[in-house]
């Protein structure tokens, strides 16, 4: 099996108006790369990275770290609301997608891989360049005073 588990999933941009719109979202680990965090890339290449424990938390309770929060809403939906310098995205996915692809990045982890707290919420992505990010500001971390 190879270290890189790579997922095509939807996700619902949820906007404010009254209509979301489905997006198509990459979900990729790379065990090899750091086995405590997961991508998700947007439409454009954007690129967000951030701590897997993050997406496994927020599945039962509402969390935030730095310029990520992620909520469950009921019982099939999960909330991520990215945050950058160009503003506030919020995306809808099934949970059932997320369980799927988090117990295969689960299986891939080195036994020795442990989730710490002080993983980082998100960083730029490695594997995609911010030549090829249509925003390449939203992949910064957030700073905070």
């Amino acid at each position: 099996m190879s270290p890189v588990i790579e997922e095509h999933a939807r996700a619902r941009l949820i906007t404010d108006g009254p209509l979301t719109r489905p997006v198509p979202v990459d979900l990729r680990y790379d065990a090899t790369e750091d086995p405590r965090t997961v991508h998700i890339t947007l439409p454009g290449g954007t690129d967000w990275a951030f701590g897997r424990d993050l997406l496994e938390r927020g599945l039962r309770t509402p969390i935030e770290r730095g310029a990520v929060r992620v909520w469950p809403c009921g019982r099939t939906q999960l909330i991520v609301e990215l945050h950058s310098t160009d503003g506030v995205e919020v995306f809808q996915f099934e949970i059932r997608t997320l369980i799927r692809f988090l117990a295969r990045t689960r299986a891939q982890a080195p036994a020795t891989a442990t989730p710490s707290d002080g993983t980082p919420e998100m960083r730029p992505s490695r594997t995609t360049p911010a030549a090829t990010t249509t925003r390449p500001e939203r992949g910064a971390p957030a700073t905070r005073g």
